[in-house]
């Protein structure tokens, strides 16, 4: 029978448990703080004398709304001047998101505090109200590796000569100066990733990073250019605007296709998204590119099948990607009174094929004469195509159209056609 616990064994055993926790290593007790919420890792100093000041020694530190109990009454911050008055050491990551919190003057003093430190990753993002001006003491923060802003106004001094270890930088919805991008892009050697979002200020991006990898832009614009980017291998591009005839205003000679692929030689992954195609299809369209993309293995486009011009530019980048192996197709709805709702005729591109290609995924057919068409034209030209999923707009449309693409010949013995349900 099993002899029951005295008060004194239980006590023993606990001394036990404690020890066992005050002897953990101090590597061991950092990450254990690291994973916890600032407000929990402040309340584990009174675990043992060896855990008393570890969370004020943490290198990371993330005010979000975890940080706030609903019991304590303390205010946001109080808690953020509270940690940063007892820290011990340096800041290497500093992360400021709350989304019930107002931008105040408060954060130009914690900012002015963590420049004096070796901070390398700072993430600020601003929920309400309007856009907050960063201090000019951020920009003198060399070490930084990591910048993420969000809701921003970026305005720095005329000093400003770079952040010489940034290697990624992200900001969203953010207003500057045409010029303040462009010399923050560039003053940024050691620059390998560049996330912009829904700017302002500014609508003739210029991208001239040399080290740069990755690159995701989407908002409203006029113009892109690249340069000095050849080891660009990730790109993502979605402009926010339908494109009128304001964006028709260059010479018959120019083509934004042709242009915007002159400096990726390197480009791996791309992704098109919302009328940034249609963007591209403005001027001539070649047949081809005059340098293929060698190293392209992976295609989304956001496409209007009902534009012809959008066709004919899909079509140019597909036949100058010898090593496609994936495509996305995301269709794009918009009224067939746009300009190409003449009849698809592919001609010479029927005999195209585009011999790496083995899965392609296409949401949003809603079965016209020239989405078929188009979906005819991957069938024929890609010999190595082991699946084509297919996502109809409505089920209304989707008996008709898996019996169409069923009578289509393949140019693969072994692809098949998968249905999903809208």
């Amino acid at each position: 029978m099993k002899q029951r616990q005295t008060p004194k064994s239980l006590s023993k055993m606990m001394e036990m448990d404690l020890d066992r926790i005050s002897n953990l290593p101090c590597h061991v007790i950092d990450q254990i703080l690291s994973c916890l919420p600032i407000r929990e890792a402040v309340r584990t100093s009174v675990l043992s004398t060896k855990w008393r000041y570890r969370s004020a020694m943490l290198p990371q530190l993330v005010f979000d709304n975890h940080c706030v109990s609903p019991q304590n009454q303390s205010t946001f911050v109080n808690i953020v001047d509270h940690v940063l008055l007892l820290h011990i050491g340096p800041v290497h990551k500093f992360k400021l998101s709350n989304r019930d919190f107002l931008a105040t003057t408060d954060i130009d003093r914690w900012i002015l505090h963590l420049s004096r430190s070796s901070i390398k990753e700072f993430i600020l993002e601003i929920w309400k109200g309007q856009r907050y001006k960063m201090p000019s003491c951020l920009f003198s923060c060399q070490d930084m590796t990591h910048l993420e802003l969000f809701n921003c106004l970026l305005k720095p001094p005329s000093t400003f000569k770079g952040f010489k270890s940034l290697k990624s930088l992200d900001l969203q919805h953010v207003t500057l100066a045409q010029d303040v991008f462009e010399n923050m892009v560039l003053q940024c050697p050691l620059l390998e990733k560049l996330t912009v979002m829904n700017f302002d200020g500014f609508s003739h991006p210029n991208i001239d990073a040399p080290n740069l990898q990755f690159f995701d832009m989407g908002g409203k614009f006029e113009d892109v250019n690249f340069k000095s980017t050849s080891n660009l291998a990730v790109v993502s591009i979605g402009l926010y605007e339908h494109v009128g005839n304001s964006y028709r205003r260059v010479p018959s000679s120019s083509s934004n296709l042709l242009k915007f692929f002159a400096h990726l030689p390197g480009i791996q992954r791309l992704e098109i998204q919302s009328y940034f195609l249609k963007y591209l299809a403005i001027g001539p369209v070649p047949g081809r590119l005059p340098k293929p993309c060698l190293v392209l293995n992976y295609l989304s486009l956001r496409i209007s099948l009902n534009d012809l011009d959008e066709v004919l530019t899909a079509v140019c980048i597909l036949k100058s990607s010898p090593a496609l192996q994936e495509l996305e197709i995301l269709v794009r709805p918009e009224d067939l009174t746009v300009s190409g709702t003449v009849d698809l005729q592919l001609g010479e591109n029927w005999n195209c094929p585009i011999t790496q290609l083995r899965l392609v995924k296409l949401n949003g057919i809603s079965g016209t004469k020239r989405e078929l068409e188009f979906i005819r034209f991957l069938l024929l030209s890609s010999p190595a195509l082991e699946r084509m999923t297919m996502k109809p707009a409505s089920v209304d449309c989707a008996w008709e159209i898996v019996k169409t693409l069923l009578l289509f010949r393949r140019a693969s013995v072994q692809a098949e056609i998968l249905y999903v349900d809208p």
